[in-house]
């Protein structure tokens, strides 16, 4: 069996405060039209990473709404994980050699994963790449098969996407965050656009009192009392970690004493990011105001909400971006935020909203510097931007959206209609 991730059960009550009555009332109405439904939630790994963020949540959502949600993981080594991490970045645009070893080893694990994959679902949700291919190797069962993308693809390696055509074009639905995703060769598909949202209770959103997340900022070597920049992401180089070096170097000859923090999540999917964590302490030592933690190093949720709170602004050094749920997660605590103009990031931060949007490095450090100096306009603009985000990109949104789309695939199945 497919390894299932335990979760708990979050009833929307305990939501219902940060909700509109129109939007709780919308929910509640599709939750009974579904009570009973049996889900399957697919990914690659438990951790690290925004997918696994989002399901920690959105499980127990679905089944605190009275329908029979559970999150499967699929195993795989290093090989595989190459493999699909090079298909990660290729349909986001980099250069990649499609090889007939990396075909036979990618259908390989999703045909033995889909051996692996048991029990009666009326749906079934496959996030990302690596297990795209289950669909076409998991035999009988009327379940609707929805896979949702939440990278970038709208430049993708022409290669890779049209290997993977075949095993898109076997699903009743294709979710990806934005409409200018979707590659011009499967728009004959029946896809949809849905971003995805933060969770407001979860351990790294929660509300923190000022003092303890001064503590936990401190635990990790940093002083709260001197201004602090943040970049929360994985060691990934679309996230261009190098680059926000040279950026807080530059801002520090203007702004004396001010700190780095390099936050990062390890994941079981990506095997580079040992390689750029290495290189990054490599590139930092010397400067203890240089700040590199990760998941492996006791950097937890709420470390990472500590430091999303603290910081004076943060940084989202992008160059490729799907979502970057870390942009709603720091708007939501009210810290400013600087952050590539690519991907989903400006429909988290529409203009006047949130803080900043830039496309160069000289934009990077006057735009922070900005900030740092200006703390008025910084507490404008990220409670401007904790508005935003409550009214568009909170995790009750995103389900409410999810279960409309189930709602339409599954309309007239009989299973729909078991009692919870």
């Amino acid at each position: 069996m497919l390894q299932t991730v335990d979760v708990d059960i979050a009833p929307l009550s305990e939501y219902a405060a940060l909700m509109s009555p129109e939007r709780l009332a919308a929910l509640e109405d599709l939750a009974a039209a579904l009570r009973g439904l049996r889900v399957a939630h697919v990914s690659a790994t438990p951790y690290g990473g925004g997918v696994s963020e989002l399901l920690r949540s959105v499980v127990p959502l679905y089944r605190g709404l009275g329908l029979h949600a559970v999150w499967h993981v699929i195993p795989g080594d290093e090989r595989f994980f190459a493999v699909t991490k090079g298909f990660h970045n290729a349909l986001q645009g980099a250069p990649y050699q499609l090889t007939a070893a990396a075909r036979e080893t990618y259908l390989m694990y999703n045909t033995h994963n889909a051996q692996l994959m048991e029990g009666d679902y009326d749906a079934v949700f496959i996030h990302d790449p690596q297990p795209l291919a289950l669909r076409a190797f998991v035999e009988g069962g009327g379940a609707v098969w929805i896979w949702r993308c939440h990278i970038d693809t709208s430049e993708p390696n022409a290669a890779v996407l049209e290997f993977l055509t075949p095993f898109a074009e076997s699903y009743d639905a294709v979710v990806f965050t934005l409409e200018s995703f979707i590659p011009r060769a499967w728009r004959h598909l029946p896809v949809t656009a849905m971003p995805p949202g933060i969770d407001p209770l979860s351990p790294k959103n929660m509300p923190l009192p000022p003092e303890v997340a001064q503590r936990i900022v401190r635990w990790l070597g940093v002083d709260p009392h001197r201004p602090i920049l943040t970049q929360v992401s994985r060691f990934d180089p679309w996230k261009d970690p190098l680059g926000v070096i040279g950026v807080y170097r530059a801002v520090r000859e203007r702004v004396p004493g001010l700190q780095l923090a390099l936050l990062g999540s390890m994941a079981l999917d990506d095997p580079e990011g040992w390689d750029l964590y290495h290189t990054i302490v490599d590139e930092c030592r010397g400067d203890p105001d240089i700040h590199v933690a990760t998941n492996i190093t006791g950097v937890s949720n709420i470390e990472v909400n500590a430091f999303q709170s603290c910081s004076d602004v943060v940084i989202q050094k992008s160059i490729r971006e799907g979502f970057g749920l870390v942009v709603s997660e720091t708007l939501w605590k009210g810290t400013p935020v600087v952050a590539g103009n690519t991907g989903g990031i400006p429909l988290q931060m529409p203009p006047g909203t949130g803080g900043f949007l830039v496309d160069d490095p000289a934009e990077y450090e006057r735009r922070i510097h900005d900030l740092l100096t200006d703390r008025d306009l910084a507490r404008d603009l990220a409670e401007r931007g904790q508005r935003h985000v409550q009214e568009h990109f909170l995790v009750t949104r995103l389900v409410e959206d999810e279960l409309r789309l189930l709602h339409r695939l599954v309309a007239g199945h009989t299973t729909a209609q078991h009692p919870a």
